[in-house]
């Protein structure tokens, strides 16, 4: 009896290990996480749920300061930088100018920071059940969308009340605008939210890029300053294509686009839904290969966390 049971265990130790979780590699692997990630929709659904109720717990307002906050961040705009200190004498419809930037770039910035410290913040269900990893960075995301909506409500309003009403075609810019901020800030979300796994300075040095992210975006100053001064600097031209070229730029302006009744052509870049076009197709296959980076850095996140 004893020595069968050796003879077992010895035919077991030299069996190699065998994964019980099916492969996932190449972009093969991108689409079944994505199939896997549909059958936990629920579970993604409970996640946001739970990230916005927790956001506001114990307030007495609740989710009204959705809606306040960007209230009295019009409020300022307008105000304070428009009439006050002069601000508006550049740009015409200056608060909805400026909100209109802000509102998608707090888009970018919601998502990325949530999806950065996402992995970490549920490191209890992380260790414990097996879901998706993917789905904190999701959730995350679809936390800031909630947010986001309502102030594209506010954005609306003050585009009739403050501007000249956004009733043309260019309204229709609103939704390439949002799918490059989604694209873009869920790769980086992915890939930085798996680096702050094992080096926790990544969700702080996130932070300090998203600040550097406000000014490198024509939201307080208009894109035909950019222009002006690099060709007052007689710098190449491929200096403001390559300013140009960034997603946050390119989203910006197209919710300028959409939003903004003060602006002329001359106010935007040639092609800019062509280039929209292009950032955004960058931007999927940068989704892909950070979903796969994140995919092999995922392995030690329970011995991590």
């Amino acid at each position: 009896m004893n020595e069968s049971a050796a003879v077992r265990f010895d035919r077991l130790a030299d069996q190699p290990l065998q994964p019980v979780t099916p492969t996932r590699e190449g972009v093969g692997g991108f689409f079944r996480t994505a199939n896997d990630i549909w059958k936990h929709r629920q579970l993604l659904g409970l996640l946001v749920r739970r990230d916005v109720k927790a956001r506001y717990k114990d307030s007495v307002l609740g989710l009204l300061w959705t809606l306040i906050n960007p209230l009295v961040q019009l409020g300022v705009y307008f105000l304070v930088m428009g009439q006050i200190l002069g601000a508006a004498r550049g740009i015409p419809d200056f608060a909805v100018y400026i909100f209109s930037g802000l509102t998608i770039y707090g888009l970018f910035s919601e998502t990325l920071s949530g999806a950065t410290g996402s992995i970490v913040a549920n490191s209890g269900l992380v260790k414990k059940v097996y879901v998706p990893r993917e789905v904190f960075p999701l959730a995350a995301t679809g936390s800031a969308l909630f947010t986001f909506g309502v102030q594209v409500l506010v954005l609306l309003v003050a585009s009739f009340t403050l501007g000249k009403a956004p009733l043309s075609w260019n309204l229709l810019y609103f939704f390439p605008s949002v799918a490059l901020i989604l694209v873009w800030a869920l790769a980086f979300g992915l890939l930085l939210s798996a680096l702050n796994v094992y080096l926790r300075d990544v969700q702080y040095l996130t932070q300090v890029l998203l600040m550097l992210a406000l000014w490198a975006s024509p939201i307080v100053y208009a894109w035909t300053m950019v222009s002006d001064l690099i060709a007052r600097a007689h710098l190449p031209a491929w200096v403001l294509e390559v300013y140009t070229a960034s997603p946050l730029t390119l989203a910006v302006l197209g919710f300028h686009k959409a939003f903004w009744g003060g602006g002329t052509p001359a106010d935007f870049p040639p092609d800019l839904l062509l280039r929209m076009s292009i950032a955004f197709v960058i931007g999927l296959v940068l989704l892909i290969a950070c979903q796969r980076a994140f995919a092999r850095l995922q392995g030690n996140f329970a011995q991590e966390l």
